[in-house]
């Protein structure tokens, strides 16, 4: 296994670490020359004697993409969280026909991403969509809006369709912890009067924490990986453009292989920091007062 990982993963992560440090082109990646860190950061003198500073580091697009994305990382993971907690909680009750109520709120996070931003854009088209055309007939709006191709809504339509189709996936991981707690718990503090509200805070709450905690870092790591999204359902434009998109363009489109490789690697860096603050702060224990 590990020798697996190593060749599918491993190594084309340190080949692309080794391109940023490196001027490598697209055309020819032979005919490429060590740079050090100038793909990240450099301070170039002007002929005129004015200092500019160029790299990804001082780049603004950059920065907007990082913003842009640990926006909707967190935006996202958070009402996917809320709302996954609330339908595994409904699920997790008895009722008739739970069973096909399952399965059926899985359909959204079954359907491939590509087709679920394929169908919404169609939805949220400004002439045809059916959502205007609803919206419209409700009276909530007067004019059709571009959802995706404004850019006030465009990051509006996008955590719209990432929550619609993610919310599944955490209330089938968290719906996962809640069946594993010992219903005992729960008859005794009936028993003794806990309201419902409480039983949640103190019992549920903190005895679902590790799948809470896998939960969010499973969808926190992909919703920081966005980009076939973004990508298919909107123009793509700097209100939108994350960091995936970012390093996209620049490896591939605009023949910037060496910048695109600085930045794939710093989206690495970023990925694999925020999971060790996540697991860090797992380990603060919800119930530590109690």
């Amino acid at each position: 296994m590990l020798i697996v990982l190593a060749a599918v993963a491993g190594w084309p992560l340190m080949r692309t670490i080794y391109f940023g440090f490196t001027d490598a082109s697209l055309a020819d990646l032979e005919a490429r020359r060590w740079v050090g860190f100038a793909n990240y950061f450099s301070v170039l003198q002007m002929p005129s004697g004015r200092v500019v500073y160029d790299g990804l580091l001082a780049d603004p697009v950059w920065w907007r993409a990082v913003w842009n994305t640990v926006r909707f990382a967190v935006i996202s993971v958070t009402c996917e969280t809320v709302l996954g907690m609330i339908v595994a909680l409904v699920l997790n009750a008895k009722f008739r026909g739970r069973g096909i109520v399952r399965a059926a709120i899985l359909i959204p996070w079954a359907i491939p991403t590509i087709v679920s931003a394929k169908m919404w854009q169609w939805m949220l088209n400004d002439q045809f969509g059916i959502i205007n055309d609803v919206l419209l007939k409700l009276g909530l709006i007067s004019t059709k809006i571009a959802w995706t191709a404004s850019a006030d809504t465009a990051m509006v339509a996008v955590f719209v369709v990432d929550i619609w189709k993610a919310t599944p996936f955490m209330a089938l991981l968290i719906l996962a912890g809640l069946q594993m707690l010992p219903q005992e718990i729960y008859e005794v503090a009936k028993l003794d009067g806990v309201g419902a509200w409480r039983i949640f805070w103190k019992i549920t709450l903190p005895l679902i924490r590790p799948a809470l905690m896998v939960a969010m870092i499973f969808r926190g790591l992909d919703a920081l990986r966005i980009f076939d999204l973004i990508y298919v359902l909107t123009p793509n434009n700097l209100h939108t453009k994350s960091m995936s998109v970012f390093a996209r363009e620049s490896l591939f489109e605009f023949d910037k292989f060496a910048y695109g490789s600085a930045a794939s690697t710093l989206l690495f860096l970023i990925l694999a920091l925020l999971t060790m603050l996540v697991l860090w702060l797992g380990r603060i224990r919800l119930d530590k007062d109690y």
